[in-house]
């Protein structure tokens, strides 16, 4: 057993127990000896788990802890590295930036037997290129538009050419291979809609908010779609 899935174990005993337990017993459930137990005992409290008590007296969990990246196994390790790589590697500036921070973050608390796999990754990125998106177009903003629940006016051109003047309610980024697309409902059509980023002229955040919720309606569009909720 790694050390990394030692210290997951001993945080989930501790979990288990409202009272403290000793540290003999919780040394005899995880099969490891005494001084071991104590070592991570304090190597956990170390990363920030609130774990109180002392030896003699035995440990405690206090509620509400929730289990840091240290914590991830080597599986979950290499799937953050691949997609915060791809995200890196295909999208905007701000996300890209923005995944490349949230990996450095994780592995800054990872223990030295993880970071080790980090630097040695089994899973490696092929070669691709960005996903285009419109000229001038603001991904940034129009993530903020989604998160705020806001309407836009957009300027669309079809793949007929046809251009057209709409006011949308945006509700998701669509990521594919070489497109994004942008899940919307469209008070044009009075229906939901999905328009290629790349064709979207101009999109304008406008003020008023749409009257349903967000998340009733992306609801409502996967059920249309036949696409299953995630888990």
């Amino acid at each position: 057993m790694s050390r990394a899935q030692r210290l997951l174990d001993l945080i989930q005993l501790l979990r288990r127990h409202r009272r403290p337990v000793s540290g003999r017993r919780l040394a005899d459930e995880l099969g490891v000896s005494i001084r071991t137990l104590y070592r991570d005992i304090v190597t956990l409290q170390g990363q920030g788990a609130p774990i109180e008590g002392e030896p003699g007296l035995g440990y405690v969990l206090k509620p509400g802890f929730m289990l840091p990246p240290l914590m991830f196994g080597e599986d979950e390790i290499e799937a953050l590295l691949l997609g915060s790589r791809w995200v890196a590697d295909r999208a905007d500036g701000p996300l890209a930036l923005a995944a490349r921070d949230a990996m450095a973050k994780i592995v800054a608390v990872l223990p030295p037997d993880l970071t080790r796999r980090v630097e040695d990754a089994v899973l490696i990125l092929g070669p691709g290129r960005a996903i285009a998106a419109g000229e001038g177009i603001d991904l940034a903003a129009m993530r903020r538009t989604i998160r705020a629940e806001r309407r836009a006016r957009m300027a669309y051109g079809d793949g007929q050419g046809r251009a057209s003047e709409r006011i949308v309610w945006p509700l998701a980024l669509s990521f594919f291979d070489h497109v994004r697309v942008l899940v919307a409902w469209c008070e044009l059509r009075q229906d939901f809609r999905h328009f290629r980023v790349d064709r979207i002229d101009r999109f304008e955040p406008l003020d008023a908010r749409y009257p349903q919720r967000r998340a009733v309606l992306l609801k409502a569009w996967r059920e249309k779609e036949g696409i299953p909720s995630p888990q």
